[in-house]
């Protein structure tokens, strides 16, 4: 549970796109999600955030299978000792075919009063 005041911040579903608009790692369900979580870390740092401020990741995967996976590489991005809230869904397909997974994130900007 997350209380307190403060701003909501979402992130977009990120893919395994780089910073040239290149599928990464396709077929590879860790070099997608290691994209995936830069990505979302360069999202949160362009709202002055990190991911100590996320509250909720939302996981979208084509396959149920790569979830331990994701999860191994998303601990080298979280606080293991207090991780955010977090839902996983199988979906049948994302918005383009060689991407295996996706991820939202919702931030808690806290006020500085």
């Amino acid at each position: 549970m997350v209380t307190g005041t403060g701003q909501l911040v979402a992130v977009s579903g990120q893919v395994a796109i780089d910073g040239n608009g290149q599928l990464v790692g396709p077929g590879d369900p860790s070099a997608q999600a290691r994209q995936v979580f830069e990505n979302l870390r360069r999202c949160l740092a362009a709202a002055g955030l990190s991911f100590g401020e996320v509250i909720k990741l939302t996981y979208y995967l084509t396959d149920m299978a790569h979830l331990p996976t994701v999860r191994i590489v998303r601990d080298k991005f979280i606080d293991t000792a207090h991780p955010p809230a977090s839902t996983a869904v199988q979906v049948v397909a994302l918005a383009r075919p060689e991407f295996l997974l996706e991820v939202e994130a919702f931030a808690l900007a806290r006020d500085s009063r």
